[in-house]
C-alpha cells in the first residue's frame, strides 16, 4: 500500500519483472484498503505498507490490522523512510517482519523484493 502511484507502479513492475506468479493488489488509501481486508474472501499473504500514508498513516493502519483478530497474523513489510529506530521497535515487537528503506533505483527494488518473495 502506498499513496504516491509512480511508487506503486514501479514495484509493481519489479514484482512482474521477477517472473513468479505473484498476484498483486495496490491501495492507495489506508482506510480503503482496511475495509477491503476486514470482507475479503482471501486474505493477502504479505502486506507491503509505506509509513507516510494519508488520513491513516502506517502505524495507525498496522495497530488497526494487529488488533483485529482475523488480520492479525497477515506479515507486513514496512517500505518507507521512518528513522530505523522506529523499524527496529516494531520488528522487536514482531508487529512486521521486515523493514526496507525505499530503494533509489529499480534495480535495486528487484534485488530487494527478489530476497523477500
Amino acid at each position: 500500500m502506498d499513496d504516491d502511484t509512480d511508487d506503486t507502479e514501479i514495484f509493481m513492475e519489479a514484482v512482474n519483472a521477477l517472473g513468479k506468479d505473484i498476484v498483486f493488489r495496490s491501495e492507495n488509501n489506508a482506510l480503503k484498503a482496511l475495509e477491503g481486508l476486514r470482507y475479503s474472501s482471501q486474505l493477502p499473504d504479505l502486506i507491503f505498507l509505506d509509513y507516510n500514508m494519508p488520513m491513516m498513516n502506517g502505524k495507525e493502519f498496522l495497530m488497526q490490522i494487529k488488533s483485529e483478530q482475523l488480520l492479525q497474523d497477515i506479515p507486513v513489510i514496512l517500505i518507507s523512510s521512518p528513522s530505523e529506530e522506529f523499524a527496529k521497535d516494531l520488528l522487536k515487537r514482531n508487529e512486521i517482519i521486515h523493514y526496507i528503506s525505499k530503494p533509489s533505483n529499480y534495480n535495486e527494488l528487484i534485488t530487494i523484493l527478489g530476497g523477500i518473495l
